[in-house]
């Protein structure tokens, strides 16, 4: 066989590398965040992790701040963190923050996201308890407010997440609704839990609603058929499965991810899953 010119080479490379993103949905790097797999990370074993990750097809991992979460205060040192994972071809622009440290401790945990990289920095829950007042609520939101502006003046996009508070009714509404018109869409941007599905929080509903107030998901499917496993309780209907086996519209999904924003997604869940989930996304066509 003639070997390949040059040119051929590249059209060659330029051909896969456009089937590889459309393979991928809205051709951004399939991400996972490393909560799940935070064992191994305690157990001083990032390195296998990041291994482990990459190996599956995982191109990216949001983290959690080590300031904020006690199984990975090991990974204090940013620098450190950000030459395992560039070593295993990873990179990493997204974290969680603990709401008490970003109260407490801002600078330290912007400092810590600068070294790895990171310019995507989340609080899981704004955490003001799970039947708040209209009062509570505002108080929240304007501290968030407030938070976001300064690591806004860093140069990083401040985010929520939406868990326990933030599923929440307040005065006939759910407090998720009542915070994007509270938050200031310019500080605070939104990552959605798939995961909510089971409480009744549709993605590409509330993407549709609130076009580029999103710039993040966390993905998990759910089977709203299933049991709840034995001893669950409060988190809605269904179990957890892995992507395309469960009841989320992923067509509907990503469609209006478009519209709501989302520049990154990370499937939150066990190794397994997250295999499985991994490699249904790259199978995906949207």
């Amino acid at each position: 066989m003639a070997a390949l010119s040059r040119r051929e080479l590249m059209t060659v490379f330029v051909a896969a590398t456009v089937a590889r993103l459309r393979a991928n949905p809205l051709g951004l790097p399939i991400g996972s965040q490393t909560w799940p797999h935070r064992q191994m990370i305690k157990d001083g074993n990032f390195a296998g992790l990041a291994k482990a990750l990459a190996d599956i097809g995982v191109e990216s991992v949001e983290m959690c701040s080590p300031i904020g979460y006690n199984d990975f205060a090991m990974l204090s040192d940013g620098k450190q963190v950000r030459r395992i994972l560039a070593d295993h071809g990873l990179t990493c622009v997204s974290s969680h923050f603990s709401m008490k440290e970003l109260r407490e401790k801002q600078s330290a945990s912007i400092a810590w996201a600068k070294d790895v990289g990171i310019t995507q920095m989340i609080t899981a829950s704004l955490g003001a308890g799970n039947a708040p007042t209209m009062d509570d609520v505002k108080r929240a939101a304007d501290e968030y407010n407030a938070i976001a502006a300064v690591a806004a003046g860093a140069g990083i996009q401040q985010g929520l997440h939406n868990e326990g508070f933030e599923v929440s009714m307040v005065d006939g509404r759910r407090t998720y609704d009542v915070l994007m018109g509270l938050l200031d869409p310019r500080l605070v941007k939104f990552q959605f839990q798939m995961s909510t599905i089971s409480q009744g929080f549709v993605a590409h509903e509330y993407f549709t609603k609130y076009p580029g107030r999103f710039y993040s998901m966390h993905i998990q499917d759910i089977d709203l058929n299933a049991p709840l496993p034995a001893g669950a309780r409060g988190q809605g209907r269904g179990t957890q499965v892995a992507v395309g086996k469960g009841s989320i519209d992923w067509v509907k999904t990503f469609t209006a991810a478009k519209t709501g924003g989302v520049r990154n997604y990370f499937v939150e869940q066990m190794m397994e899953l997250t295999k499985e989930s991994v490699a249904a996304l790259k199978a995906m066509k949207v």
